[in-house]
């Protein structure tokens, strides 16, 4: 192992309850033991993917987060006995492992619940309110510490709980906490002071307005955290371990409003000199542990940090408050191994937190830990599976109800919480198949027909493995893309793929194949109908580095591929301009709001023009010209003009019986949509 990991590998303690290394999966939604958004049960898929993770060598592992109270089915989680008993049944298997787990108990999302279209239907129309209410209660889902808007939606507002409800909640940890205790857990962490949950709101002055014991002064706003863990320490005594999850600074400016990295803002939830009290506070009240980073619904971005977010964006202000108690705290946040290891030799931290690495690679520890780093298939911060909440302008929560129910997915890993379909099956029949195009799609599939026992050939007519998918992985921030395309250019080194590079394949009925796979992409839409259209520069020739542009650059296109692009050119120095034809920039399915709204809101901090409601005319010599929702003419000068207005699938040949489409072929998606279905034929052929 290389030294500098060293202090990972080092034990700790939470009370008296010893961590075998300092690694902890921090919890993620559909990672649940006890179901997500269903009737409680124990989840085998949860619990397969737990142990998995407890056998390659996490410390602490920490399912995704149970509501004391079904948001779905109205039901309190300690009342369904049955599935205590499976857990307790199955713990030895996992303690076998060495690891220890913690379940993460939640009281609800207050305002920061995601309501989706459907959801505005229900509640706006009483009739459907009140047939809906046995197993969506919005009323009661979306209720918070004083009458707030919904983090999504204009339609759903927050009331105020009641103090009755409070301590109903207070009971339910204590009676759900003994429960687990009683099932073999070995802690449960409190969710969550933290992100803007519905716990959190109470400590939040902008949200929480109340006059009574649980509002007003710093101790009536932390009454609701303090109340909890009291109640779990007189149910389960005071050795059993209580984790709570921690937001060190809200990074907040107001409602639907974050504040970047780097900016000077007015906070309006909670400050770092607050957090220097609170911590004391809540550490004297009972938490063993603090699990921490920043942000809030209304700042995502920083508890979900997309790619655009620098790495360890967090480890600086929880390394700040672990001065100020003596409980071990962990960080986590786009966390890097080696200066989270060395943080944890000098003092300064005691665990790490990691979550999506988690779901694109479960043996990333071991494989760190054996020298066989480029052996870890990455994270990439996409959210395309995991966590896809999209937002935009008009639109509450723009995600399929299978997203919804199906959350900790991955785009980059088509097994992950679906083994049940995805999964390895060895053929019984090896075949020779012909796989035409290099790109992702093109090596995903041969990878999954190498390990089922075909013999996969790929074609690529270009010198270099990895299609369209260069051009995606170019921009300066994007090192985790580059290092997704080098696992897979490993993958085929390793699995022995046959490979033919610079020859196009032309004729199908040419190829020795058994069956074939066409992964030919897609091919730029180009806006033949504008005047002056050869002047613009396509996105990919700009990202290849094919052809430069001035200083003064007009993006045609506010979609996320032309949001990134003008993000880059941003961080160049440039002067960029966005002309989109929607109400909104990224106003598109599958983007997560944490990757969205950092996008938004870096373009209005730095104040880059963006026209929206405006559909371009004309590429002048020196300008563009447009015209906006009324009809009337705008010209913006610039220098260069990037289009990027979306692609075209270019499938060799349509598909049949023996002829297989994936990738962007088959139908404009994402990494996911291109990964998932190259899977999916890899295991049908």
């Amino acid at each position: 192992m290389d030294k500098k990991y060293e202090p990972l590998f080092t034990p700790w303690k939470i009370g008296n309850c010893e961590i075998k290394n300092r690694f902890v999966l921090t919890s993620m939604g559909g990672t649940n033991l006890l179901g997500w958004m269903e009737i409680n049960h124990f989840d085998k898929e949860g619990a397969k993917f737990i142990l998995e993770v407890a056998k390659n060598n996490c410390g602490l592992v920490l399912p995704g987060c149970q509501p004391v109270y079904n948001p779905m089915f109205g039901k309190w989680l300690y009342k369904n006995d049955k599935m205590y008993q499976d857990l307790k049944a199955w713990m030895p298997e996992f303690h076998k492992t060495g690891a220890k787990l913690f379940v993460q108990l939640t009281a609800g999302f207050g305002r920061s619940f995601t309501i989706s279209a459907m959801m505005e239907k229900l509640y706006t129309n009483k009739a459907l309110r009140v047939l809906s209410k046995p197993f969506m209660d919005l009323d009661k889902i979306t209720a918070t510490a004083s009458p707030t808007p919904n983090r999504w939606s204009d339609k759903v507002p927050s009331r105020a709980l009641t103090v009755d409800e409070i301590h109903e909640y207070v009971e339910a940890f204590g009676k759900t906490a003994k429960k687990l205790m009683d099932a073999g857990v070995d802690g449960v962490e409190v969710h969550a002071v933290h992100e803007g949950y519905l716990l959190d709101q109470f400590t939040l002055g902008y949200v929480n307005s109340r006059t009574d014991e649980y509002g007003g002064s710093f101790e009536n706003r932390y009454r609701f955290a303090v109340e909890i863990v009291q109640e779990i320490k007189k149910q389960c005594g005071k050795d059993f371990p209580v984790s709570l999850r921690y937001s060190v600074i809200s990074k907040t400016k107001g409602f639907r409003q974050g504040a970047l990295p780097g900016e000077e803002y007015d906070e309006v939830g909670r400050t770092l000199e607050e957090s220097e009290k609170a911590v004391k506070y809540l550490q004297d009240a009972g938490y063993d542990m603090l699990n921490c980073d920043n942000g809030t619904y209304d700042a995502w971005y920083w508890a979900h940090p997309p790619i655009y977010m620098p790495e360890n964006c967090n480890l600086e202000d929880v390394e700040h408050i672990r001065k100020f108690c003596d409980i071990p705290v962990v960080c986590a946040g786009r966390m890097n191994p080696a200066t989270a290891a060395e943080s944890i030799a000098a003092g300064k931290l005691d665990g790490a937190g990691f979550a999506r690495q988690f779901l694109a690679d479960r043996e990333w520890i071991v494989k760190l830990q054996n020298e066989k780093e480029e052996d870890i298939r990455p994270c990439i911060l996409c959210h395309n599976g995991c966590f896809n909440m999209c937002h935009y302008e008009g639109v509450a929560n723009d995600q399929s109800l299978s997203d919804s129910l199906h959350l900790a997915r991955c785009a980059v890993n088509a097994e992950t919480m679906q083994t049940d379909k995805h999964y390895i099956r060895k053929t019984e029949s090896p075949k020779k198949i012909a796989v035409i195009g290099g790109g992702i799609g093109g090596m995903e599939t041969a990878r999954v027909l190498k390990l089922r026992g075909h013999k996969p050939v790929i074609y690529e007519k270009s010198n270099r493995l990895g299609g369209t998918f260069i051009a995606a992985s170019a921009e300066s921030y994007k090192g985790k893309l580059r290092d997704l395309l080098a696992w897979y250019r490993k993958q085929m080194t390793d699995l022995g793929i046959e490979i033919h590079l610079n020859e196009e394949v032309t004729d199908v009925s040419k190829l020795d194949a058994a069956a074939i796979v066409v992964a030919t992409g897609s091919k730029a839409r180009i806006l033949t109908r504008i005047p002056g259209y050869e002047r613009m520069i396509e996105a990919c020739e700009f990202l290849n580095g094919e052809k430069q542009v001035g200083n003064s650059i007009a993006v045609i296109g506010g979609g996320l591929t032309g949001c990134e692009i003008a993000y880059e050119l941003c961080l160049q120095g440039k002067e960029v301009k966005i002309v989109e034809m929607k109400n909104d920039l990224v106003a598109q399915t599958g983007v997560c709001l944490a990757n969205s709204s950092y996008l938004r809101e870096y373009f209005a901090l730095h104040k880059v023009p963006v026209y929206l409601n405006t559909t371009l005319k004309a590429v002048n010599d020196g300008s563009i010209t447009c015209t906006d929702k009324d009809g009337k003419e705008v010209e913006i000068p610039c220098e260069s003009v990037i289009s990027s207005a979306g692609y075209i699938p270019t499938p060799l040949v349509q598909g049949n019986g023996n002829v297989h489409l994936v990738g962007d072929c088959n139908g404009i998606g994402n990494l996911r949509s291109v990964i998932w279905r190259a899977y999916e034929v890899a295991m049908k052929i």
